[in-house]
């Protein structure tokens, strides 16, 4: 996909979401029409960022979520299955979200989970110490990479990250179980989730490879 000459920067589309679309006389579309629109949506987000290669175009891909909020991007992408293009890029970036709105669990659980999960650590390329800088600027890199890199380095990458994470939250659980045991069965339950998103984006990474992500 090309960028056309003046539109180096993608737009904020003015009537992206159903509640917009209904606000101004419009009606809602059919769930054949949203299947359409979530894969074109994503297709032509990475198709322009990846053929721009300009690090500004890049920059705002990356905050996509900061410009047109996680609901909007939700409404979109969230219920296509991991293994399209449209939900994949949705596990990245409420990965991102979650790292920006909670720095310091995100970095505890990551922290006390690199040490179980050596090897994922490695392949997440998180620095050390791994605070809530670090773990901002890793989840920024990461959707730099599906922009500007290998897109499926970039989805393992996410998913290292995710099984890190989910080692931590699953020792921090058994913590928790000891003084409350309601609370350590959630806990538990969230680690089991991160590590489905980690399979979601390993599946991804593999269409990916061969053609048939999204």
């Amino acid at each position: 996909m090309t960028v056309p000459p003046g539109r180096d920067r993608p737009r904020r589309p003015a009537h992206f979401s159903l509640a917009a679309m209904e606000a101004h006389g419009g009606t809602s579309p059919g769930p054949a029409e949203m299947t359409e629109i979530a894969h074109q949506s994503a297709a032509a987000v990475v198709g322009a960022g990846r053929a721009a290669r300009d690090p500004v175009v890049t920059e705002r891909l990356v905050a996509l979520v900061d410009e047109l909020g996680l609901d909007t991007i939700a409404s979109l992408w969230a219920q296509r299955p991991a293994g399209s293009l449209p939900g994949a890029l949705w596990r990245l970036y409420v990965l991102r979200e979650w790292v920006r709105r909670s720095p310091v669990t995100a970095s505890r659980e990551y922290a006390t989970g690199m040490r179980l999960a050596e090897a994922n650590h490695v392949v997440a390329g998180v620095a050390e110490p791994p605070g809530p800088s670090e773990l901002k600027a890793l989840v920024d890199a990461i959707l730099t990479g599906v922009y500007e890199g290998d897109l499926a380095v970039a989805l393992e990458r996410a998913a290292a990250f995710c099984r890190v994470v989910s080692a931590g939250r699953a020792e921090l659980a058994h913590d928790t179980d000891r003084s409350d045991p309601d609370q350590g069965h959630t806990e538990t339950l969230q680690a089991a989730a991160m590590l489905g998103t980690a399979a979601d984006l390993d599946r991804a990474a593999g269409a990916w490879r061969h053609g048939k992500l999204i």
